[in-house]
């Protein structure tokens, strides 16, 4: 990224330039060309997107987990447990006839519809002792991700058509929670739109404005299309579209506006648009391509997990950064052809409002008490990351769902009736005999009820249905499942000879989240790891990737703090619950990605004024004057597209915005403006020592455009 005031000739400029401003080169001479290309695929795609649909399955199956191992005995030996269940929760103030003959009516009509294997009346044991309240389970023929959508709504309507005369007649269960839509409401819509004010006010035009935006829109839209049709291929969960939506606006707007930000710069130098565009593709360019590398390797080291309904969401998400560096790269300089001549006319009009000079004045007084600036903005992000300490994993059930929903009304009608703890039971499954089970489970603390002992198809398995006394959510339920697994179930099996197992949807939440918990530190050491090489290899250093990697895990520590403090504690009125289990290891992999856009791009021209000077402080203080203006709405951007999904009517879409918002408000304000430069200050000529043998074998591969 060159300070020089005069763009090169022409042809040392053709001979100095690399393969992205070749590419910029191209696109501008075949403008049309390009924009038609662009235009008939992303058309193409949503047009076989839409014909074919879409394949969406979660997948949350675990392999050598003991809720997996239970339920592939039940679906083995026939056991009705090992299907999904509907509950049908019954509700009469004057006293509820489980005989009375709409009642049966609606239950035989349930009986007959398709996906129901099996319904069991109210009866004893599923009555409430004051007799007001009670269920039915609606028993379905496979689990809650493979059942259609439309069997489970045709159960809800049929069932809720019996309601009146004082019946209040609700469906509680994992299916049913699934056909209730929870999309990402005006999220989308509200971040664009947060978007685009944020860039007329940086440029002052709507045409400025409008071409990172568009180029954003293009490759979201390509990328939605591209994972509806990949998901008849591979497992992709359907709270991905979302996710990619969030992904997409933010990191495309963010990679199309360092682009454009440099070539507006290049403009008001003197250059003509095609040789600016060229030269912002061939420095930003590379930037952008790096920074988009490290994020892919982020999300691919999710892989690393092994958890499958995590590995179609980091795919989709990698493709998704993938195809906004292409439009990126590709895109916006046909963008730039047509548009150049009234984007120079513009730039000339209007004088530039440097902010430089706050930037530089800011980083000389960091400079100048280097130590305590460290200290106040370490401090106050271990500070906010201190409730992630106790952070405790888990997924949301009927109790997070909306308070008018049928789901949640169930919820509360059986916790009313039965217990808390009814709404997520325990599933003990054993090959034995299993008289003393029941009874030693009911002697267990925590174990509010239990079912009398349900013979599979085939008899050779039993299931003891134990309730406990807490709710799903409850820390009290997870520390069960743990005690009658280490504890309880062991003993027993030492008396009897017997091997117990202990399933059921709570069983699967925690071993999911002890999963997560378990594999983390690998995935963290192979993302870090590899994005330290990637690093060393750019700016041929040891410290300087290491400051990063450390800086990137304090953000991250820090937003999931935040997370935690809002969801998990209950704070700024959300309901107090655990965090979905992937929400961590999702939020460390897009973070830590995103943080090397504004650490590449920051120390990338750092490292160029101390190639240039050989003054570390002088090339602190020009490279943050430099950035300063452009990464701040860069991240203005960002925060406001991820923030915006905190409106949405997911519990998961929520905690997902509120930690990108605040992992990229704190890396672009605390960590890039106090962190950064104290930090620069302090290492001085060290934070660019690379040893001799490490520096002859190491590749080079510069970020700035030759000199």
């Amino acid at each position: 990224m060159s300070t020089k005031t005069t763009s090169p000739e022409p042809a040392a400029a053709a001979a100095r330039t690399g393969i992205f401003g070749r590419m910029a080169s191209w696109s501008q001479r075949h403008r049309w060309v390009a924009l038609l290309l662009w235009v008939v695929t992303v058309a193409g795609i949503t047009a076989g997107s839409q014909v074919a649909g879409s394949a969406y399955h979660n997948d949350f199956s675990l392999p050598g987990t003991e809720s997996q191992a239970a339920s592939d005995l039940m679906e083995e030996h026939g056991s009705l447990q090992a299907g999904a269940t509907v509950q049908i929760v019954l509700k009469d103030a004057g006293g509820l006839d489980a005989g009375d003959p709409g009642i049966r009516a609606m239950l035989d009509e349930v009986r007959s519809l398709p996906s129901v294997a099996d319904v069991q009346p109210p009866g004893e044991g599923s009555v409430s002792p004051d007799g007001t309240i009670g269920y039915a389970t609606v028993t379905l023929d496979g689990v809650a991700e493979d059942v259609p959508a439309e069997h489970v709504t045709k159960i809800i309507d049929t069932a809720q058509a019996a309601a009146g005369d004082g019946l209040q007649v609700e469906l509680g269960g994992d299916p049913v929670r699934n056909v209730q839509e929870e999309g990402g409401g005006g999220a989308e819509g509200a971040g664009m739109l947060a978007a685009l004010i944020i860039l007329i006010l940086l440029f002052g035009s709507l045409i400025a404005a409008a071409v990172p935006l568009v180029t954003a829109l293009f490759a979201v839209g390509s990328a939605v299309g591209l994972i509806a049709l990949a998901s008849h291929v591979f497992t992709v969960a359907d709270f991905t579209p979302p996710i990619m939506m969030l992904i997409g606006l933010g990191v495309g707007v963010d990679y199309a506006l360092l682009i454009f930000y440099r070539y507006r710069h290049e403009l008001r130098r003197g250059a003509d648009p095609a040789d600016a565009a060229r030269f912002a593709l061939d420095v930003a360019g590379r930037t952008v391509f790096f920074a988009g590398c490290t994020v892919i390797i982020a999300l691919l080291g999710l892989v690393v997990l092994g958890l499958g309904s995590l590995q179609g969401v980091a795919l989709a998400v990698a493709l998704t950064v993938l195809v906004t560096m292409a439009a990126s790269l590709t895109l916006l300089p046909a963008l730039l052809a047509v548009f150049g001549g009234r984007i120079q006319r513009q730039v000339r009009k209007r004088p530039e409002r440097s902010g430089d000079d706050r930037w530089r004045r800011l980083a000389a007084a960091v400079q100048r008490r280097p130590v305590p600036a460290l200290l106040v903005a370490v401090a106050a992000l271990l500070a906010l990351s201190a409730p992630a300490l106790d952070m405790r994993l888990g997924f949301a059930d009927a109790g997070n769902d909306p308070q008018s929903s049928t789901s949640r009304k169930a919820y509360d009608l059986l916790a009313e009736g039965f217990g808390p703890g009814f709404s997520g039971p325990l599933v003990v499954v054993t090959e034995g005999p299993a008289g003393e089970l029941r009874q030693t489970l009911e002697q267990t603390e925590g174990v509010a009820a239990t079912t009398p002992p349900l013979p599979s198809e085939d008899g050779a398995v039993t299931t003891v249905i134990a309730f406990p006394a807490g709710a799903p959510q409850d820390e009290e339920t997870s520390d069960l499942v743990h005690t009658l697994r280490d504890d309880v179930l062991p003993g027993l099996s030492q008396k009897t000879g017997t091997e117990y197992l202990v399933g059921g949807p709570t069983a699967a939440t925690q071993d999911f989240a002890d999963s997560v918990s378990q594999r983390m530190p690998v995935f963290v050491a192979v993302v870090v790891g590899l994005s330290a090489v990637l690093l060393m290899v750019v700016f041929r250093s040891v410290l300087i990737p290491v400051k990063a990697a450390v800086l990137n895990l304090l953000s991250i520590s820090a937003a999931l703090g935040a997370v935690a403090l809002v969801f998990q504690d209950g704070r700024f009125g959300a309901q107090p619950g655990p965090i979905e289990a992937f929400i961590p290891v999702m939020i460390f992999a897009i973070v830590f990605g995103l943080s090397m856009d504004y650490e590449v791009f920051l120390v990338s021209r750092i490292h160029e004024e101390w190639e240039r000077t050989g003054d570390p402080a002088h090339a602190v203080r020009e490279g943050l004057a430099a950035t300063g203006r452009v990464i701040t709405a860069a991240a203005a951007i960002m925060i406001v597209v991820f923030a915006a999904f905190i409106l949405s009517p997911s519990r998961m879409l929520q905690q997902f915005g509120l930690g990108l918002a605040v992992a990229v408000l704190l890396d672009a304000v605390v960590i890039r403006c106090l962190i950064v430069p104290a930090i620069m200050q302090l290492l001085g000529r060290w934070a660019w020592w690379l040893p001799g043998p490490l520096a002859r074998r190491l590749p080079r591969v510069a970020l700035e455009r030759p000199h």
